[in-house]
């Protein structure tokens, strides 16, 4: 009898362990395409002053290595979504991580021509894996659509902290262009992680006609501009950081470095958020005090540069938060999965375009005034903004109704 009991529960137990290796492997595959959604990108601040030297580029014209993917992340967010339901989530993640992938190889061939058209593609890829990688989430993790978020925005700062603490060593012993090359373990991997998945194929519901109602709600635009003022003040400071830090006496690596810790800190949000994010009701709070964290760490960096080593993980920390809060926004703020993808969207083209111009922009503003402080004032003016469109944004119960 014991015998027999033990083999008819046989086949249910394996079929139980098959489901969880499965959903290890799934979860695997998403941590690893996250970590391909910053480090490309973010790595190239710590080595923007030589990429400068070696190109003789204005401030100006080399917040254009920023500016050019936050404009490929705005304008391949909307068909991002057709195209999964094209190919098929899984089969359009995948050519996400392909584009990333050949961007790096291009990028690092040496020329300023490469250098640009490299980092577009790298853009493009990012740009995929930004919109559809929540689709994913809401689609397999429904009921720890919080959590799951917070853990890849830890591991996407994680890998970013990772590039910028590497990328300075890198390009002192082998020279930018090699650097910025070893990036290309990160998609690699991801892709031979992700080839499982590639079984499942499904596709993506249309969406309804009336989604376009979207962008006619002010709570959709609240949520869109709170991300997307996030977004320009994160990428300002991460495009500038070095160089601002090394204005006030830092060397090449101590910068590098503390770029690398504000990557660091921009993950660690989501350590408090694993646990709390599901008992958190009213939002307001949070937005708040992470936009004042931010805001307060701007004014530090103009008061009081000596302390850079508090100011910079503060800022990261306050930024992090603020961008998984958001991403929690585009799930709660909506009643049904067609809507979650059209506010997706609608953040993610309207954001990044408003974030694209700040780079460059920024960078053509400290070339007219010669210094820095006009730069971090205009960013803690945004960050103070964001803390209002976080407070309109986070009141209890606010949801866009069904159309």
């Amino acid at each position: 009898m014991h015998a027999t009991d033990t083999d008819s529960s046989s086949p249910a137990a394996t079929a139980s362990a098959v489901r969880r290796a499965g959903r290890l492997w799934l979860v695997a595959g998403i941590l690893l395409i996250a970590a391909n959604l910053r480090a490309p990108v973010t790595a190239v601040g710590p080595v923007m002053e030589l990429l400068q030297q070696t190109f003789a580029l204005s401030a100006g014209a080399a917040g254009l290595m920023l500016t050019l993917p936050l404009l490929c992340f705005a304008l391949i967010s909307p068909p991002a979504a057709r195209l999964a339901r094209s190919l098929g989530l899984e089969r359009a993640l995948l050519l996400a991580l392909l584009l990333i992938a050949a961007g790096i190889v291009l990028r690092s061939t040496g020329s300023m021509a490469a250098l640009l058209v490299g980092t577009c593609i790298i853009g493009c890829g990012i740009a995929g894996g930004n919109v559809l990688l929540p689709s994913l989430l809401k689609r397999d993790f429904p009921d720890q659509l919080t959590r799951m978020t917070a853990i890849y925005a830890l591991t996407m700062g994680g890998a970013s902290a990772l590039g910028s603490v590497c990328a300075v060593p890198l390009a002192g012993a082998l020279g930018w262009s090699w650097a910025l090359a070893t990036f290309i373990v990160l998609p690699l991997v991801a892709v031979l992680v992700w080839l499982p998945q590639l079984r499942r194929a499904t596709r993506p519901a249309a969406m309804p006609a009336r989604a376009a109602s979207m962008w006619r709600q002010p709570l959709a635009w609240q949520v869109t501009f709170f991300l997307g003022t996030n977004s320009l003040v994160y990428y300002v400071v991460t495009a500038w950081l070095p160089s601002i830090l090394a204005a006030n006496g830092h060397s090449a690596v101590e910068a590098g470095n503390l770029h690398g810790l504000m990557q660091l800190a921009s993950a660690l949000p989501g350590l408090l958020l694993i646990p709390l994010g599901g008992r958190i009701r009213d939002h307001r709070p949070v937005a708040a005090s992470m936009s004042a964290a931010t805001v307060l760490s701007l004014v530090g960096l103009i008061a009081w540069p000596q302390a850079s080593i508090v100011w910079v993980p503060l800022f990261g920390f306050g930024t992090g938060a603020v961008l998984i809060l958001g991403l929690a926004f585009v799930g709660t703020r909506v009643s049904t999965p067609p809507q979650a993808a059209a506010l997706s969207a609608m953040a993610q083209s309207v954001g990044y375009l408003l974030a694209a111009a700040g780079p460059i922009l920024m960078g053509r503003l400290h070339d007219a005034s010669g210094h820095w402080t006009v730069v971090l004032a205009l960013c803690a003016a945004g960050a103070v903004l964001m803390g209002v469109l976080g407070w309109l944004a986070g009141k209890p119960g606010r949801v866009i109704a069904s159309p």
